[in-house]
């Protein structure tokens, strides 16, 4: 056993028979369930925190299934309805398949659901409340991260008593294993919900960082619930890092790569591929991995141009390989960050691409992974504003212009062909002030790498769409993902199939 299997045992001996003492609640439960955390998570009261435990307990009582010893939570960062239809019908044709039957990986997954993604404050959210209800059962205003909805965004002061426990604390505190892998910043944040408390998602660094509130990276290096924090993290944002003399942005003189390579002689630093293939992550060495300065890049420029960066299928099946060590299990979050990136640029070809590579990673995982003990989910934070319409033939290149059956391009009002791919809103907008006159695509590569699909309103960046998003699941406790769920039930049910979190009966009084 390790030592932080070790430690967590005598403390969990100590502290729950303790608990059994001072209360009502009967010891004669799952072991996971009498530990240091699983009696009374920060959160425990917050009403979205009851809610969706209630609404799991639910269904959870209504069917006996084998506990969970790992999890990988998978988030297509934007990776809506459309975007999962449009990447499989472009993975099946770069194959040389029939798109429109062609099958993603996670398609394969038998439980689905749909997700419904508001935050406390907003139609529309931003990944970081998104990520928070995912990860932490609570859902919060846009913007902010591990904080309860009781916090005000850019308030430091509104963030005490405010603070979460998310699932990977509480894995932390159990003795399991944890690790993040990410195509954006690690600081970024869908990865930053995992252990960052801030009203304000752009606190990076210190640099940014206000009214003494701690910045995202610090709390990464600091982060460690019981011994040694994170095993395994790995993806970009090496400049929220680094100070300004080593070509950072920390103005504290930090340099936290030093401090995550100073905790142990098993701490280990890397920035490059190299090093990457080097590292023997069948040991029980704490990688921490950060391979740019900011996102790693799209999928389809890593490739096209022989970019030294891990894919995210590497990354994750080096996470994979380093987490298995620990026979007590693990938490995994893998994020396909530049999926998000992708469609805010209005560049449909790199958003698919890159969930393609996403789909990639859900294959990895699949295969290096058991159905009989590992709990797989995947799922999007958010959805974005592509549409897929026009009457395109069957095997119309998805990116292409629309065909109609028989062969006849199809045009709009104005005489002027039209693509199969659109936003309703972002870069690729023509309406201005004064006109709205669409461009002639007919001698335009639509299918070309910097092509922009056209946008019906005109802004500088696409934004986030409001519908539901996929939840795709298998392996134990993955019957708890059906119907049309709230995305902070995500948490509970990571929570009930690996034994962490108690029933919300246990809170009471």
């Amino acid at each position: 056993m390790s030592v932080k299997g070790k430690i967590k045992m005598k403390l969990n001996f100590f502290i729950s028979g303790l608990f059994c003492i001072v209360t009502t609640i009967s010891c004669a439960t799952e072991p996971r369930m009498m530990s240091i955390y699983s009696h009374n998570p920060m959160q425990y009261r917050d009403p979205y925190f009851l809610q969706a435990g209630q609404e799991l307990e639910k269904r959870a009582r209504q069917n006996d299934y084998e506990r969970a010893r790992n999890v990988i939570l998978f988030v297509g960062d934007g990776m809506g309805i459309s975007t999962i239809t449009a990447a499989r019908i472009y993975a099946g044709q770069k194959r040389g398949l029939d798109g429109e039957s062609f099958k993603l990986h996670m398609e394969t997954l038998p439980a689905s659901a749909l997700s419904k993604t508001y935050s406390h404050d907003s139609q529309v959210s931003d990944s970081a409340a998104t990520a928070t209800a995912m990860v932490s059962g609570v859902k919060t205003r846009s913007r902010i991260l591990g904080l309860t909805s009781k916090a005000t965004f850019g308030n430091c002061a509104s963030a005490e008593g405010a603070e979460t426990e998310t699932i990977f604390d509480i894995a932390e505190f159990e003795a399991l294993s944890t690790g993040i892998v990410s195509t954006a910043r690690i600081t970024h944040a869908t990865p930053a919900a995992t252990y960052a408390k801030t009203p304000n998602r752009e606190w990076e660094d210190n640099s940014q960082a206000r009214g003494g509130c701690k910045d995202i990276a610090e709390q990464l290096i600091d982060w460690a619930p019981l011994v040694t924090g994170f095993e395994v993290v790995l993806g970009g944002g090496l400049r929220h890092f680094l100070p300004t003399d080593k070509g950072g942005r920390r103005t504290d003189g930090r340099d936290l790569t030093s401090e995550w390579a100073n905790k142990s002689e098993k701490h280990y630093f890397i920035d490059n591929l190299n090093d990457f293939r080097n590292v023997d992550f069948s040991t029980d060495v704490n990688v921490l991995g950060l391979f740019n300065d900011s996102h790693l890049n799209y999928e389809l420029d890593r490739v096209s141009q022989n970019i030294k960066e891990p894919s995210l299928a590497e990354m994750t099946k080096a996470a994979i390989t380093r987490l298995s060590q620990d026979k007590d299990g693990y938490i995994l979050l893998v994020e396909g960050g530049r999926i998000d990136h992708g469609h805010h640029a209005g560049n449909a070809i790199r958003a698919l691409e890159d969930t393609d590579a996403f789909d990639q990673a859900v294959a990895v995982a699949l295969a290096m992974t058991s159905n009989e003990d590992t709990l797989i989910i995947v799922t999007a934070d958010h959805s974005h504003t592509l549409t897929i319409a026009g009457y395109p033939s069957r095997n119309n290149p998805i990116l292409g212009k629309v065909v109609y059956p028989g062969g006849t391009p199809a045009k709009g009002l104005d005489g002027k062909p039209y693509t199969a791919l659109n936003y309703a809103n972002g870069p690729g907008g023509n309406c201005l002030v004064d006109s709205c006159e669409r461009p002639d695509l007919t001698d335009t590569d639509t299918e070309s790498a910097d092509f922009r699909q056209p946008a019906y309103i005109p802004m500088r960046s696409e934004t986030h769409a409001g519908e539901d998003v996929a939840i795709f699941a298998s392996g134990p406790g993955s019957f708890l993902i059906n119907g049309v769920m709230e995305q902070h039930e995500i948490f509970h049910v990571i929570g009930r199939a690996t034994g962490l979190i108690p029933y919300p009966s246990a809170y009471e009084n």
